[in-house]
């Protein structure tokens, strides 16, 4: 069976995307440009989101004290013998939000990144209340000639859970900011966090049925993780009934279940984290890669014989 995104494969997959689009392998490669967010510097607020520590997903090469050239061609150097298939790059733009400077310093920073050989476009992680009409309109234009995408952390489509994280912005704000930027031509990608304290398994649900009314490229969605060093791993050392983390099981049922929801336009970069151990205070699913849990959900997919937006009804 094929399915609408032209593969049998059941949902509409990242890596299917951009074979597609360049005819081969695209690596993701991490940079940290030394940018903060506007909730730990004092712009918005202090002390940052309630789960967020940076340092648990920079990879070894990625270091602010290096140049964008540097961590980009040391994480090529480390790709290569890693994955040895890759044969473009993006720059992926990923720790603290991306956009949190003035215009001058944005244009510097990505034009050094599409500079590199082989860096064949950008990916761009920041906040909604992280854009203006000047970014973005320096964006469609690298947009252009490059791949660009920007992705917005959603987190929660509901506002009182976004204020329990700390997250110092509305959901209507994260909406607005996607469709501007998709108004722009330019791609637009969310991510969504599941399992935060106070949200049911049908809210969550429900929140699929939300973001297939926005004009996405990509999601990206995680299973909530209490990461040391975080407000959230100090509560939950005094405090672990306030959290119901997703059992490894359970939550792949539950994304079977988002998944036939989805909207099947949208392609899934991601369905779960991948903390480094020694970062991760729970829940403890064991040593199991991110490659292992893609190939359990396919199993379960392929079991309830069912696929992504198999539900899925426009409003």
């Amino acid at each position: 069976m094929v399915f609408p995104w032209g593969t049998s494969r059941r949902y509409n997959a990242y890596a299917d995307y951009f074979r597609a689009r360049y005819g081969g392998r695209v690596q993701k490669l991490t940079i940290d440009a030394g940018f903060t967010c506007p909730n730990r510097d004092g712009t918005v607020s202090t002390g940052g989101c309630a789960y967020c520590n940076n340092r648990a997903f920079n990879p070894s090469y990625c270091a602010p004290e290096k140049s964008i050239r540097q961590q980009l061609e040391e994480g090529m150097t480390f790709h290569e013998v890693r994955y040895r298939r890759a044969e473009q790059y993006l720059a992926y733009f990923q720790a603290f939000s991306n956009t949190h400077a003035p215009v001058g310093k944005l244009r510097e920073v990505y034009r050094e990144a599409l500079s590199v050989p082989r860096v064949a476009g950008l990916v761009i992680g920041t906040r909604p209340d992280c854009i203006d009409e000047d970014k973005l309109t320096l964006l469609a234009d690298l947009a252009r000639q490059h791949y660009v995408m920007v992705e917005y952390g959603i987190e929660s489509c509901y506002d009182r859970t976004l204020q329990a994280i700390n997250r110092g912005h509305t959901a209507a704000t994260a909406f607005e900011a996607i469709r501007r930027t998709a108004a722009h031509g330019i791609h637009t990608g969310a991510h969504l966090i599941f399992g935060l304290p106070g949200e049911s398994r049908e809210e969550m649900l429900d929140e699929i049925d939300i973001i297939n009314q926005l004009p996405l490229t990509t999601v990206k969605f995680h299973q909530l993780q209490i990461v040391k060093d975080t407000p959230y791993a100090a509560r939950y050392a005094v405090e672990p009934d306030y959290f119901h983390l997703f059992g490894l099981e359970e939550y792949l049922d539950f994304m079977v279940d988002v998944f036939e929801r989805l909207n099947p336009a949208f392609i899934v970069e991601r369905f779960a984290n991948e903390v480094p151990p020694w970062y991760l205070a729970a829940p403890g699913w064991g040593l199991i890669r991110n490659f292992e849990l893609w190939l359990k959900l396919e199993r379960k997919l392929e079991v309830r014989d069912t696929w992504q937006g198999r539900l899925y009804r426009p409003l």
